[in-house]
Formats: structure tokens, C-alpha cells, sequence
């Protein structure tokens, strides 16, 4: 058995902090989806004790599908976003 002692540890050397600041740099509408995430659901949260006649139930699985339909919406605008950079607004060599 060969062990190979050449292995890069460059992405071992980065923090919580700069990783996650990297890969918001990298994919910017991946923040913005979670942040969404959590307003929606701290909002339901919030809302959960002034729901009215509503079954529980119902309430969460609307909180559920308004959460997880901003999540694919921000990963809708960020896909759209990611191939305008890549085809259209690309230099010409």
C-alpha cells in the first residue's frame, strides 16, 4: 500500500467564517434562501398563537410549503443569476 503524503490541506486551513463567507461569494442567493427560510419560520412561530380557529396541522404544512417554496425560489434566482455570469456577461477573449 502507497500513501500519498501530497495532499493538499489548503481547504483544511480555512475557518467556519471565511468558508462560509467564500461560498456566499461563490453562490449569493444561497444565503439570502436560508435567511428566507428563517424569517418564514420564525414568522410562523410568531403567528402559531394567533391562529384563529386553524387546525394546527394546516398551519404548519402552510408555513412548510411558503418556507420551502422561497428556498426554491431564491435557488431559481440564483441558478438564472449563476448562467447569465457564466454565458452572457462572460468577456469575449
Amino acid at each position: 500500500m502507497s500513501s500519498n503524503t501530497d495532499v493538499s490541506l489548503s481547504s483544511y486551513d480555512e475557518d467556519q467564517g471565511s468558508k462560509l463567507i467564500r461560498k456566499a461569494r461563490e453562490a449569493p442567493f444561497v444565503p439570502v434562501g436560508m435567511a428566507g427560510f428563517a424569517a418564514i419560520v420564525a414568522y410562523g412561530l410568531y403567528k402559531l398563537k394567533s391562529r384563529g380557529n386553524t387546525k394546527m396541522s394546516i398551519h404548519l404544512i402552510h408555513m412548510r410549503v411558503a418556507a420551502q417554496g422561497f428556498v426554491v425560489g431564491a435557488m431559481t434566482v440564483g441558478m438564472a443569476y449563476s448562467m447569465y455570469r457564466e454565458y452572457w456577461a462572460k468577456p469575449k477573449p
